[in-house]
């Protein structure tokens, strides 16, 4: 009997990029159900440490978990359909936007400190996203 992996990526196009867009939307979802339930992992984020000072609260956490939920389920739609224009070209522009976002907080408005947790998000968003732009060819038609 073929695991659950194995199930999941039955469907996916060759290739790592779609196996790797799959991880980090399954990443992602957990990420969304981790921000509605605990400030942590958002405060380590944003201004870069958990505690009480950090300026998230409950409602901009759950807002931060919608907004990665989107971005997952468009990234899940890209793994299964990466050879589709407009499905890679959405999933582009939510790294682009992701890199822009965190960037922004860090450098522009001083709501993010480096560390480990914007150490994540740029890193996975800069290198997806050259990836993505690198292979363009590879996948769309």
């Amino acid at each position: 009997m073929s695991s659950s992996l194995d199930q999941l990526t039955a469907y996916l196009p060759s290739g790592w990029l779609p196996k790797w867009l799959l991880f980090l939307s399954v990443v992602s979802i957990g990420n969304s159900v981790q921000a509605y339930i605990s400030l942590a992992g958002t405060r380590e984020v944003y201004a870069g440490f958990a505690s009480s000072s950090s300026p998230v609260t409950p409602l901009s956490a759950r807002t931060f978990g919608t907004w990665t939920a989107l971005s997952s389920i468009i990234r899940l739609y890209a793994a299964y359909h990466i050879h589709e224009p407009v499905v890679y070209q959405l999933a582009l522009w939510t790294y682009g936007l992701a890199f822009a976002h965190f960037a922004s907080e860090w450098l522009v408005f001083g709501t993010a400190r480096w560390g480990r947790g914007l150490a994540g998000p740029i890193f996975v968003s800069t290198v997806t996203g050259s990836w993505m732009l690198a292979q363009w060819g590879s996948y769309v038609r």
